[in-house]
């Protein structure tokens, strides 16, 4: 398990005052922040328009120490034995970076097997049964600049996994990949969580990535936890109401304000808006049999009823804009 304690980095930098004259500044780049990621499980690190979030995976990879905070690696002190905690985990990027072009695809797995001091007759092993997981054991010795960006970004994966860490950092995966390779790299993603138990640590900018691999969510901004849990966790913190959609043939406004007075009985702050030929319902209470036994006292016909359940997308934006409305800076 990878526990974090009141994670800080403070970063002292100067700004400019005159043409000749500059004064020293402190910037809070992550103020306090703890989590956990256990093995075989796959969490997401959001970031409010970026505050803090790179910083935080930074310290979390050893590539920076932190200011103030503990954290550790299955009971290492990663401050203490960063060396220790390298050889437990690794990072994928998006993009086309942590590869070499001129190299081939052996060629570069070669080179980091190299770097983690791996026995070349393991190596050798290894690197073709990676190879083969990602697809690219017919192209392992073509150099990779003729890749596509979808074979670049397997060939990210194959590196990540190259001294079979632990814990496996992700940062953007699938940043500027077509559909198709994005939901390969996502099976591939839940396979090595679940089949391999690897701890895997996730930051993307694609909200809907987040909602289908992400069994839990940390939510940063300026430097700040601000939510942690589950996805229906978050929505049910931001979305404090239930919405329905209830369509009935016939529907008219006489019997929306049936309806509204036959909920309003059981929830005095329900609202029901007539929308398009149907009925939409707020409330704090669950009413979806309330609803439904309406239809049947009145004998209609339901055409429709579901509840509605907002995205991970829009409860981010809300939680964001309600942060921004009480005078939290989220540029």
């Amino acid at each position: 398990m990878i526990e974090v304690n009141g994670l800080k980095k403070i970063y002292e930098v100067k700004r400019r005052q005159n043409f000749f004259c500059s004064e020293k500044e402190k910037i809070e780049a992550v103020k306090d922040i703890s989590m956990k990621l256990e093995k075989g499980q796959i969490v997401g690190l959001l970031g409010i328009n970026g505050a803090g979030k790179t910083t935080t995976i930074k310290m979390l990879t050893t590539l920076i120490e932190p200011t103030a905070g503990t954290y550790s690696f299955d009971g290492i002190d990663a401050i203490a034995h960063p060396d220790k905690v390298k050889r437990q985990i690794n990072m994928i990027a998006g993009g086309e970076r942590m590869i070499y072009w001129k190299l081939t695809a052996y060629e570069n797995l070669w080179y980091y097997g190299q770097l983690y001091g791996i026995e070349n007759s393991l190596l050798k092993k290894r690197i073709e049964e990676l190879l083969k997981i990602v697809g690219l054991e017919e192209k392992a010795n073509l150099p990779v600049e003729t890749f596509s960006k979808g074979m670049k970004q397997r060939l990210q994966i194959a590196r990540g996994m190259i001294n079979d860490p632990k814990y496996i950092f992700l940062d953007e995966p699938t940043i500027g990949l077509d559909a198709i390779v994005t939901q390969e790299l996502h099976k591939e993603i839940i396979r090595l969580a679940k089949e391999e138990e690897k701890g895997i640590l996730l930051t993307s900018h694609y909200l809907s990535e987040v909602e289908e691999l992400c069994d839990y969510i940390y939510l940063v901004n300026a430097g700040e936890l601000v939510f942690e849990g589950t996805k229906k966790n978050l929505t049910d913190y931001v979305f404090s109401k239930n919405r329905y959609v209830f369509s009935v043939k016939g529907m008219d406004e006489a019997i929306i304000i049936k309806l509204r007075d036959h909920l309003r009985s059981i929830d005095l702050e329900s609202e029901v808006m007539h929308e398009n030929g149907n009925a939409v319902i707020t409330s704090k209470a669950e009413l979806s049999a309330n609803i439904a036994e309406f239809a049947v006292n009145e004998s209609l016909i339901i055409n429709e009823l579901h509840k509605l359940e907002p995205s991970l997308e829009q409860a981010v934006i809300k939680l964001s804009k309600n942060i921004e409305s009480k005078g939290v800076d989220i540029a």
